[in-house]
């Protein structure tokens, strides 16, 4: 018998699943380092939105939202709730579907 039918089948993961797996959590939030300093304010307000609109998005695709015409500013702002960032703005939620636009 060969070694590979002795081995159990792996769990099928977003991209194998014929419905959406659901997101598991709680996650270990990840260890964060300090931002450089000197940089003007707009450049920190706009690096923390472009991580937050890339969280949501991993968030958003991993829930089976494919589309950027799904992710509706409320199904954006009810992923936030369930990964539990604070709501995200029209702005960041635009960033959000922009993201998973030119994902593709």
């Amino acid at each position: 018998m060969p070694a590979a039918a002795l081995r159990p089948k792996p769990l099928p993961t977003q991209s194998t699943a014929r419905r959406a797996v659901q997101l598991d959590l709680p996650y270990a939030p990840v260890l964060k380092s300090p931002l450089p300093a000197g940089r003007p304010r707009e450049w920190y307000i706009s690096h923390n939105r472009r991580l937050k609109a890339m969280r949501l998005a991993i968030a958003l695709l991993d829930s089976g939202v494919f589309l950027p015409g799904q992710a509706r500013n409320d199904t954006i702002r009810d992923a936030a709730r369930l990964i539990g960032v604070h709501p995200p703005s029209d702005t960041t939620c635009h960033m959000v579907r922009a993201l998973m636009k030119y994902s593709r």
